[in-house]
C-alpha cells in the first residue's frame, strides 16, 4: 500500500481550507484518511499551518510521500528539515539534543521572519490608509478654497450690481463713448 501526504479540499466555492492528510494513495482526494496532520488557510496573508510536525515526520520515516503542495508546507514548517536533523543523529554526527536545539534555532528564526512579515503588512497597510486621508483632506481643502472663492466673487457681483450707477448729463457722453466717436472721424 502506497501512503501519501497530501491536502483534503474543504470550504466553500472560492475559499478554500485544506486538512493535511496521511491517505492510501488509491483513496480519493477528499476520501478516506488514515491520519490528519494538519490544516492549512491559504486564504489569510501570510497562510495560516497547523501542523502536528512529529506525526509527521513519523510519517516521513515510515515511507510516507508528500505531494508538491504538502512538500512545500512541511519544508516550511521544519518537518523536513527535522527528519534531516533526525537522519544526522542516526549517523552519529551530533546527538538529540544538538539536534533539538538546531531546530528549535531554526523555528525561532523563521517565526521571527514571519512575525516580522506580518508586521510589514500592518504597517502597509497602515501607511497606505493614512496617504489616501492625506489626499482626501488635500482634495476637500481644495474643494473649500473654491467654495470660498466662489463666495468671494458673488458678494464682489453683488456689491457691484447695488452699488448706484453713475449719472451722466445729456450733453455729455461718457468717456469711452466719445473716445470711439473721436477714432471714427
Amino acid at each position: 500500500m502506497s501512503v501519501k501526504i497530501r491536502l483534503q479540499r474543504h470550504g466553500k466555492k472560492g475559499k478554500p481550507f485544506f486538512h493535511i492528510v496521511v491517505a492510501d494513495s488509491r483513496a480519493r482526494r477528499d476520501g478516506r484518511f488514515i491520519e490528519k496532520l494538519g490544516t492549512y488557510n491559504p486564504i489569510t496573508n501570510p497562510a495560516t499551518i497547523d501542523l502536528n510536525i512529529d506525526a509527521a515526520v513519523k510519517w516521513l520515516n515510515n515511507g510516507a510521500q508528500p505531494t508538491d503542495t504538502a512538500r512545500a508546507i512541511l519544508s516550511y514548517k521544519g518537518a523536513l528539515y527535522k527528519k534531516h536533523l533526525q537522519g544526522g543523529v542516526a549517523k552519529g554526527a551530533f546527538d538529540e539534543a544538538e539536534a533539538e536545539k538546531r531546530f528549535n534555532a531554526w523555528v525561532e528564526a523563521k517565526d521571527s521572519k514571519v512575525q516580522g512579515k506580518v508586521e510589514g503588512l500592518a504597517t502597509a497597510k497602515a501607511d497606505a490608509k493614512k496617504a489616501a486621508f492625506d489626499a482626501e483632506t488635500k482634495v476637500n481643502e481644495g474643494r473649500i478654497a473654491a467654495a470660498n472663492l466662489a463666495a468671494a466673487d458673488a458678494k464682489a457681483a453683488e456689491e457691484a450690481a447695488n452699488a448706484p450707477a453713475e449719472e451722466t448729463t445729456e450733453g455729455e457722453a461718457p468717456a469711452a463713448e466719445s473716445a470711439e466717436e473721436n477714432t471714427e472721424a
